[in-house]
């Protein structure tokens, strides 16, 4: 078993200042251990009659590395016996779990109630404006012609629900994640039933976030334009900042750079900014009579200069795919557009293996339960095996440091045949649990072993009331503090699923948000906040004490309203709510999706730089035309 040992240091707690200077006397006493094996092994085979059985190969020391560990599929998962989760309810604590199915029922409630009014996108009047006045497809429509037959995994659907500028369905625009001829691409579509597509704040943040996605997993990233530009009112809160509407633009020429696909239709207007999207694409696509592309429209021509001209002529899908040279692809109608827009997918030069079936077991428990298993607060809260029973594989589960720092569950266990290591609470992020998470989470970095952060944090610990307890605070407060850099420094993928509270310093070690998961998902019972509402009265007395009662309730009432979950994902603080039980299959899309980067054929001389799209037009060629 030696053999395959990798040197790469793995540290549990801190660093052994010794690491260093001690390095030369390492490397000889492993090369002496090297030469012993082999000794070892010669004599093992002599003693049993093995004359034919060669000794074991072992490659110089400056040539071992650490190598990913490849695990299998069904039949090594019987073969090693992995043990099962016992998933059953206790009887003593059925009453909370019929109390948090109740809970559940109304927030998923609310969840349909929101998902079928945004689904309506600007209402019954902009629909019939677009699609008989205007003659185009709805945003959904053109997805389903676009992508391949199945379902897409939709990024933040309640984006711009209750902002301070009225409600936006959808953010004014749906991103998400599907498959186009088999290749897992990211998509930002307008929905020009939204106030005719114009971006507000919301709506940036969110084309952001797609494209950070697609960064983050090297996902082409397919653009379907149909936007009005800027929402000029707002214009202090999308234009000037770094993580405003520009970044867009910048962001499409740095994936570029980094041969992440761009490619974009106009199939619809685009003015002023929402013009730099398609000509700066890698490859784009134009609908005759539909889509127009300009800095500015004829009414702005005709007020500047005084010249009277139609969209066609000052920047339709013609006059662009014959001489300025902005789009690439000519099409007479919408459906011509997405056929064209497959076959240039198609032509990625993806080396995407022909579809496994992989056999997996189900969960040995109802998925439906995890209603009852999501805690309305944290006093309802049971076991989070519980929840893990109904997630994982055949309910088996490899637990790692199970008698160790047992408020925090870790371990592994395969997701719909696909192999990951599991980093859950159960219970205050103590001293011990954040150590047994930190290395935890250094394992799964060496292994190269995707994470899963089921996150249910406690509301906060009390203050210190002796110096017996100060010291434990601070030794706790460094033990935290090693998990979070074994979580930031961690360069395999994460995958964040907020299954209950999500508050304070625990929320970081968890991978909350700042912490940068590649995918982050809320149930709809979840709250997120800095403290819990209900354990304000103390921290409120160390902020102020001559604060008024009036004026704690009025705080409380605020906390507990941007705590909720459709608060968060309004602002898109996260990826989307999604139900309890639905969690397996999204966790398991998630996966897949992230594989696919190494699938991409790269060419072996490339230059960090972007493909430019050299146009040129001036006013005497547009006349000639």
């Amino acid at each position: 078993m030696w053999k395959h040992i990798a040197y790469t240091p793995l540290f549990r707690y801190l660093q052994c200042p010794l690491s260093t200077c001690c390095a030369p006397l390492f490397w000889a006493s492993k090369n002496k251990y090297q030469e012993l094996h082999m000794r070892r092994q010669k004599t093992w085979n002599l003693l049993n009659c093995e004359d034919g059985v060669k000794t074991a190969n072992m490659p110089p020391s400056n040539m071992i590395h650490c190598s990913s560990v490849n695990f299998k599929t069904k039949n090594e998962q019987q073969q090693t016996k992995i043990p099962v989760l016992n998933g059953d309810i206790p009887s003593l604590y059925r009453h909370v779990f019929e109390s948090n199915s109740r809970n559940s029922k109304v927030c998923i409630q609310r969840y349909s109630e929101l998902l079928e009014k945004f689904s309506k996108g600007g209402g019954e009047n902009a629909i019939y404006r677009h699609t008989q006045k205007n003659k185009k497809l709805l945003v959904r429509e053109r997805l389903r012609m676009l992508l391949d037959d199945e379902h897409f995994l939709e990024l933040s659907p309640f984006a711009g629900l209750g902002m301070p500028y009225g409600d936006v369905p959808a953010g004014g625009c749906l991103t998400g994640i599907g498959r186009i001829c088999g290749i897992w691409c990211v998509f930002s579509a307008s929905d020009a039933t939204v106030k005719g597509g114009t971006l507000f704040p919301i709506t940036v943040r969110k084309q952001l976030r797609a494209q950070e996605i697609a960064m983050q997993n090297r996902l082409p990233s397919i653009y379907l334009v149909d936007s009005g530009g800027a929402f000029l009112p707002l214009q202090a809160e999308i234009f000037p900042d770094k993580s405003h509407g520009g970044r867009t633009f910048y962001n499409v020429a740095m994936m570029s750079s980094l041969r992440i696909p761009q490619v974009a239709v106009v199939c619809g207007s685009c003015t002023a900014g929402g013009a730099y999207l398609p000509t700066m694409s890698e490859e784009a696509a134009m609908i005759d009579k539909i889509g127009t592309l300009f800095l500015a429209g004829p009414p702005l021509v005709k007020a500047a200069i005084g010249e009277d001209i139609n969209s066609e002529e000052l920047g339709g899908a013609m006059l662009h795919s014959t001489i300025s040279g902005c789009v690439d692809y000519f099409a007479s109608s919408e459906k011509e557009t997405y056929e064209c827009i497959r076959n240039t997918i198609s032509m990625l030069n993806y080396d995407i293996p022909a579809e496994e079936t992989l056999e997996f077991d189900s969960p040995l428990y109802d998925s439906d339960e995890l209603l009852g298993l999501a805690p309305q607060n944290y006093s309802c809260t049971l076991h989070i095996k519980l929840i893990l029973s109904r997630m994982i594989d055949g309910s088996r589960f490899h637990e790692f440091k199970a008698n160790y720092g047992t408020t925090l569950v870790t371990g592994f266990a395969y997701i719909e045949g696909q192999l990951v290591g599991i980093v859950a609470n159960n219970g205050e992020l103590t001293h011990n649990a954040s150590l047994k998470g930190s290395h935890f989470v250094q394992l799964c970095n060496q292994r190269n072993i995707p994470i899963l952060f089921v996150v249910n944090t406690a509301p906060g610990a009390a203050a210190p009331s002796s110096p017996n307890q100060a010291v434990d605070h601070a030794n706790r407060l460094k033990a935290h503090a090693s998990m979070m850099s074994a979580v930031a420094c961690a360069a395999v993928p994460k995958i964040t699923l907020v299954v209950g509270g999500c508050y304070g310093n625990d929320s970081y070690a968890m991978c909350g948000r700042s912490f940068d998961p590649n995918f982050l998902f809320l149930w709809p019972n979840a709250k997120i906040a800095l403290v819990d509402s209900r354990h304000l009265p103390t921290f409120s007395a160390t902020w102020d004490d001559d604060s008024s009662e009036t004026e704690n309730h009025l705080l409380k009432e605020k906390l507990k309203k941007e705590s909720n979950a459709f608060y968060s994902t309004a602002r898109i603080w996260d990826d989307g709510v999604i139900l309890p039980q639905n969690s397996r299959k999204v966790i398991a899309q998630c996966l897949r999706i992230i594989k696919q980067q190494k699938h991409q054929v790269m060419s072996p001389q490339w230059l960090p730089m972007s493909v430019l799209r050299m146009v040129t037009i001036s006013r005497r060629q547009r006349h000639n035309t």
